[in-house]
C-alpha cells in the first residue's frame, strides 16, 4: 500500500486514542498529525501534534492539508458543558461540519467520523437529533468517501471518570443479547480499529456503519 498522512480530531477521547494508536503503529502510515486544542503527551517520531482554535475553519483547512485520511472522534457531554444546549451544538455540529467543509476545500476524498446509534434529525431527543442533523449536513457537502460511524454505548476506560457510564458499562451488556443489534454496547478500539479498516478500503460515497458492520470490520 502506498505511505499516507493522516490527521485525527478528538485523539485524547476513548476512540480517538485508540485510533492514533493504531495509525502509529501502521507501516504503511507516514504521518500521524493530531488536531488538539491543548497540547498532549503522546509521543512518536511519526506523531505531529498542532494546537488549534477547532471552531475556526480556516485554523482547520491549514492543519489538515497535505493529510490523506481524516478522522474525528469529538465530542462532549451536556455536563461537560452545564447543559448548555448552544455550547453542546457548536463544539458537536459546527466542528464536524467544519472538518467536513474542509476536506472538501482541499480535495481530501476521505472523512470518517463517530455518530451515535439512533442518530435522527426526526427525533425528539436533543441529542439523538442533533446527531441526525450532523450525519445529514455532512453528507450534502459531496466528500467523494464519507463514513459515518454509529456505536451506541462504548466500552473502554477513560481518562475522564463518568459515573453514569461506569454503570452503565456494567449493567448494559448483560441485556445485551436483548436488546437490538445497533444499540448493543461495542468496545471502543473495535470501534478505531473500523475506521481505520474501512477507510483503507476507499469505498465511494456516504456509508452508514452500525454495530454489525463496526464488528464485521475490526
Amino acid at each position: 500500500m502506498k505511505k499516507y498522512t493522516a490527521s485525527v480530531f478528538g485523539s485524547t477521547g476513548l476512540i480517538g486514542s485508540y485510533l492514533t494508536s493504531i495509525l502509529i503503529k501502521d507501516p504503511s502510515c507516514e504521518k500521524v498529525i493530531t488536531l488538539t486544542r491543548k497540547k498532549t503527551d503522546i509521543y512518536s517520531p511519526k506523531l505531529i501534534n498542532k494546537v488549534i482554535d477547532l471552531s475556526k475553519l480556516n485554523n482547520i483547512k491549514e492543519s489538515i492539508e497535505g493529510s490523506n485520511y481524516i478522522y474525528s472522534a469529538l465530542g462532549t457531554t451536556q455536563s461537560q458543558v452545564n447543559y448548555n444546549k448552544k455550547l453542546y451544538r457548536s463544539i458537536d455540529y459546527d466542528m464536524t461540519i467544519n472538518i467536513a467543509k474542509a476536506c472538501k476545500e482541499k480535495n481530501i476524498s476521505s472523512f470518517s467520523y463517530v455518530s451515535t446509534a439512533g442518530a435522527d434529525s426526526n427525533k425528539k431527543s436533543f441529542y439523538l437529533n442533533l446527531k441526525g442533523e450532523i450525519d445529514d449536513e455532512a453528507s450534502r457537502i459531496g466528500i467523494d468517501s464519507l463514513s459515518i460511524f454509529r456505536p451506541s454505548l462504548l466500552l473502554g476506560q477513560r481518562k475522564q471518570k463518568r459515573l453514569g457510564e461506569k454503570i452503565a458499562q456494567l449493567i448494559m451488556p448483560l441485556f445485551a443479547p436483548l436488546m437490538p443489534d445497533n444499540y448493543k454496547p461495542i468496545r471502543a478500539d473495535l470501534v478505531a480499529a473500523s475506521m481505520h479498516n474501512i477507510s483503507m478500503q476507499n469505498v465511494s460515497g456516504t456509508k452508514i456503519y452500525q454495530f454489525n458492520d463496526i464488528k464485521l470490520n475490526s
